[in-house]
């Protein structure tokens, strides 16, 4: 479904992605880790179109990811759920419906279906980001995300902020509608809970480079030095 090769970016003369390849089967859950500064967040801009690459290819069911219309084909779970702050719930999870000349009491009644699909009351449609609390948001954010039924979702960090508990609970929720949706999905992320959690492969970031890719399970046997430091915790 997504298929990257041979990328490359650099910014004011500092090479961050140096050759990327990495393909993402349709259906699938993948999950790239690395340390910060790896080059994981200008990738997943790469592909979502927001950056251009200096060279390289990236193309989603064998077309180039060119908007808009490959913008209609994917949902975003954004770190710290990025919800509007002078919109209720509701019209933050409705927003691309309504962009899109939905009418609202349509969307209010989508935003309330995904939003039980996350867990969250239909009383919560009608409050205000700044009322919910941290893993609330989460929901609501991910509500977002799948408002579309989209083909593809792309995980920003999905459990920074939270505690252990609720990032349990939001890696959870991620797998069941990930797999409800038969969504082809990418998460970025420092926190190997959500390999554990939502992964059917896992991709590792190093200096701008996949250093290795493999399955959860063989991640957490692998002799490699640096990256049983890195899912260890474990100092260099």
């Amino acid at each position: 479904m997504i298929d990257v090769r041979d990328l490359h970016k650099t910014f004011e003369g500092t090479n961050v992605l140096k050759g990327v390849d990495l393909s993402i089967a349709k259906g699938q859950s993948l999950v790239l880790i690395g340390a910060s500064g790896s080059g994981k967040s200008v990738l997943l801009k790469c592909i979502l179109g927001l950056e251009t690459p200096d060279r390289g290819t990236i193309t989603v069911g064998g077309q180039p990811t060119l908007p808009p219309k490959f913008l209609d084909r994917f949902g975003m779970l954004f770190q710290g759920a990025a919800l509007f702050d002078g919109m209720q719930v509701w019209e933050n999870v409705a927003f691309r419906p309504l962009q899109s000349g939905m009418a609202r009491d349509k969307a209010r009644a989508l935003a309330i279906e995904k939003l039980d699909r996350v867990g969250l009351s239909a009383a919560t449609a009608d409050q205000f980001p700044s009322e919910l609390s941290g893993g609330m948001q989460k929901r609501a954010g991910l509500a977002r995300a799948i408002a579309t039924n989209p083909e593809i979702i792309f995980f920003d960090e999905p459990t920074t902020g939270l505690d252990p508990i609720r990032a349990r609970q939001i890696n959870a929720l991620i797998r069941e509608v990930v797999d409800d949706l038969g969504a082809t999905t990418l998460t970025i992320t420092h926190d190997m809970t959500c390999v554990h959690a939502i992964a059917d492969n896992v991709a590792f970031l190093k200096d701008g480079r996949i250093e290795w890719a493999g399955t959860p399970e063989e991640i957490f046997n692998i002799d490699q030095p640096y990256l049983k430091a890195f899912i260890t915790g474990t100092p260099t």
